[in-house]
């Protein structure tokens, strides 16, 4: 029975439990984004957010957990993003589309820090699969829709690849000084479009 309790306790039911994880995670990306992975601790999240280091075990057990709930946060907004992003471009080429989709990943990174920083932070693996199969799944669709004659295999081998292109394009992003980024997303911008065009179009 106490440790039915307890389990409940953990799990954010009421507002001021959910007020409190956001706080929580919050607090963790900004830490996260100025010293590290590394050098980031679940004492300092709680310092940082003025709470209790218990507190913090509350709701997260280890700093992994707190990573991977950060990803599931980013995974949440930037498919909203991408919902929106084909509605906006949905009468536009190939190559517009493709910008806009790069653009967005470029802004979304620069408005989270901290994305950067996790990209290669130990997470829990089953859960960080989850989330890349359900982005490949949407990119999947989109590619289906607007070639209807691919296959499903080969939509999904597309979206594949373009997934590790963009994930490629991130970890270079992260670690090229702010002066080359630009040149970075120019040039990811041509090879994702050329390689889109020929198997959406040709």
């Amino acid at each position: 029975m106490d440790s039915d309790i307890l389990a409940n306790r953990r799990i954010p039911q009421q507002e001021r439990g959910e007020r409190r994880v956001a706080d929580l995670l919050e607090a963790a990306a900004s830490e996260l984004s100025e010293v590290g992975y590394d050098a980031t601790t679940m004492k300092a999240i709680a310092k940082r957010a003025g709470a209790s280091i218990g507190a913090v075990y509350q709701y997260f057990p280890n700093k992994e957990a707190v990573v991977g709930a950060l990803r599931t946060q980013y995974a949440n907004e930037m498919e909203g993003r991408w919902i929106n992003l084909e509605e906006a471009t949905a009468g536009l080429s190939i190559k517009e589309r493709t910008e806009s989709f790069v653009d967005m990943m470029v802004s979304f990174m620069e408005e989270h820090p901290a994305y950067i920083t996790i990209l290669d932070a130990p997470v829990d693996s089953k859960r960080d699969k989850k989330t890349r199969g359900q982005l490949r799944e949407r990119l999947a669709r989109v590619f289906c829709a607007r070639r209807p004659a691919i296959s499903v295999e080969q939509a999904y081998l597309v979206a594949s690849i373009t997934l590790q292109m963009i994930k490629s394009m991130n970890a270079l992003y992260a670690a090229a000084r702010h002066r080359d980024r630009p040149e970075i997303v120019r040039e990811y911008k041509l090879a994702m479009t050329a390689y889109l065009e020929k198997r959406l179009i040709s």
